[in-house]
């Protein structure tokens, strides 16, 4: 059984630099839901927004799909809206085709022992001028981050979901933070701060 616009999961469909009318909500709204309820049956909310740039349409997607703090991301940019659309969902639909069966088997597992955490934007600093060793960076947004205790598997296809450079996490076997993340070569980039090499410092 998949959900129910209005019922199980919220679309939100918002527009930036440009009115979404009736009809591009409702493409969305309906895409949208037949896309994903082809993988999940507990999708909490999802959101669109289309952004006019110049002479182009980038459409930005973000689906949470469950309660465990898994995020699927989409993003394309067109001349039109509706293209700009269908192509950041085909690109959420490629990555969920991908790890359907494993997201079948994550989401029957019982909730991951999260650390909290904060994330923080910091502003880029473009003078010229010597910084000071001990200078703070300038923190321009503060939000509230969720460390997940994933197997390194698990944190490639979390961070594939959710079309992020890199992503942080707890290792489930070893208990310490790793980070995964794309290279520049295409290859997964894996870092682990292993014990064994800390002890010989």
């Amino acid at each position: 059984m998949g959900f129910q616009i209005g019922q199980t999961m919220d679309i939100s469909v918002k527009g930036k630099n440009l009115d979404v009318g009736d009809a591009l909500r409702g493409h969305a709204e309906g895409n949208l839901s037949s896309a994903v309820d082809k993988y999940f049956t507990q999708a909490t909310d999802a959101s669109v927004v289309f952004t006019h740039e110049g002479r182009e349409f980038r459409a930005d997607i973000s689906v949470h799909p469950g309660p465990r703090g898994l995020l699927v991301q989409g993003r394309h940019q067109s001349d039109d809206p509706y293209a700009a659309f269908d192509g950041a969902l085909e690109r959420i639909s490629k990555q969920l085709r991908r790890y359907k069966r494993r997201l079948v088997n994550h989401h029957k597992g019982n909730g991951d022992d999260a650390l909290p955490a904060l994330q923080y934007v910091i502003q880029p600093d473009h003078g010229e001028e010597e910084i000071a060793e001990d200078a703070q960076p300038v923190i321009i947004a503060e939000m509230p981050e969720v460390i997940a205790t994933l197997t390194v598997s698990e944190a490639v296809m979390r961070m594939d979901l959710s079309d992020q450079p890199v992503t942080m996490f707890r290792d489930r076997t070893s208990g310490r933070l790793n980070v995964v993340y794309h290279r520049a070569d295409g290859n997964i980039g894996w870092i682990d701060p292993s014990e064994a090499d800390a002890s010989k410092a």
